[in-house]
């Protein structure tokens, strides 16, 4: 993670489309060939502001296509405008090359496993677009679930969502969507039965959203509107009266990312002066320097749990999924 977002000795800044997004996925490409993957770049091209960039995703997978697959993606660039992404999405990325250095010495028999760094997630979500896109019906079929790595460190509690079960947005048709739970209710299974001191949670309903269900903002969007079976990990904190309500955006109740939170409201002491409003993402505080200052050993603890949970889930799902239920899904 110190290589991907450190100010001083890393990459830091990688905003959609930049060189240092290109150097960011010429280091994943190099990490995922190194632990003996055969990896794919897959460019795309994709337009802001009427301008047209190019970005890559790569694309990772062991020798075991004939196997049915499920994908372990984090999106690599980052927003800018001040933020380092150390948890947008520093952390997504350097669990899934740990978890890959992982089912590198021990591949699944049950699954093939397939990692895939997206680019330009910032800009509309683009490089999960294109790869979603650009597969056939016999790839699409082979596909049995989609996880998904994105600020999974850095806020006071870990969440697992799976789509929402109304279906997004999704163009002309909906008929493939799929808002299935059967991932998440396999992934809270795994970190309960680990019996670790952070464990995964289910966000409660809201006024927006079902208990455990989220919105379509992330890489897990194009793939639920295929059909594909989601889970996506965060790290946030869903207690908070933050913005729009209860909605998980207030990722702390710690006083130095608020002008001034009430613990008795667990809100803004005055919401119509507040700036801050506890959020990390896309902000000056998404620097690794700033979060480690404020809770030492906070992201490291939380990295390792969430590579805990999952590697332990790829490596063994046959007990905490049912093959032939998802199969079906």
């Amino acid at each position: 993670m110190q290589q991907l977002v450190s100010a001083n000795d890393g990459i830091g800044v990688r905003t959609s489309g930049s060189l240092e997004e290109k150097i960011t996925s010429e280091f994943i490409t190099k990490t995922l060939s190194e632990l003996g993957f055969k990896v794919k770049v897959q460019p795309f091209e994709f337009k802001n502001k009427e301008q047209h960039f190019k970005s890559n995703n790569i694309i990772a997978e062991l020798d075991s296509n004939d196997l049915p697959t499920i994908i372990l993606g984090a999106h690599y660039d980052s927003k800018g405008d001040g933020s380092y992404g150390a948890i947008d999405n520093g952390t997504g990325v350097a669990a899934m090359l740990e978890i890959a250095q992982i089912i590198s010495k021990r591949p699944s028999k049950h699954f093939n496993i397939r990692f895939i760094a997206f680019g330009a997630e910032e800009i509309g979500i683009s490089g999960s677009q294109h790869y979603v896109k650009q597969l056939t019906p016999t790839a699409l079929q082979n596909i049995a679930g989609m996880i998904n790595f994105d600020m999974i460190a850095g806020g006071d509690k870990m969440y697992v969502h799976s789509a929402l079960s109304t279906p997004y947005p999704c163009g002309k048709s909906t008929s493939l969507y799929n808002g299935s739970p059967i991932l998440r209710k396999a992934i809270i299974k795994t970190s309960d039965s680990l019996n670790n001191s952070i464990q995964f949670l289910e966000h409660p309903k809201s006024k927006e959203y079902p208990k455990g269900e989220t919105g379509p903002w992330s890489d897990h969007f194009p793939f639920s509107c295929a059909g594909i079976p989601i889970a996506f990990l965060e790290s946030t904190n869903f207690s908070i009266n933050g913005l729009y309500g209860l909605d998980g955006l207030s990722q702390t109740t710690h006083p130095a990312f608020w002008d001034c939170f009430d613990s008795s409201s667990q809100g803004a002491c005055d919401r119509k002066t507040e700036s801050r409003w506890g959020i990390i993402l896309h902000s000056k505080f998404d620097r690794l320097d700033t979060i480690d200052q404020v809770f030492p050993n906070r992201v490291k603890e939380q990295l390792e749990q969430a590579v805990n949970v999952f590697s332990t889930f790829l490596l063994t799902p046959e007990k905490y999924l049912d093959r032939k239920t998802l199969e079906e899904t």
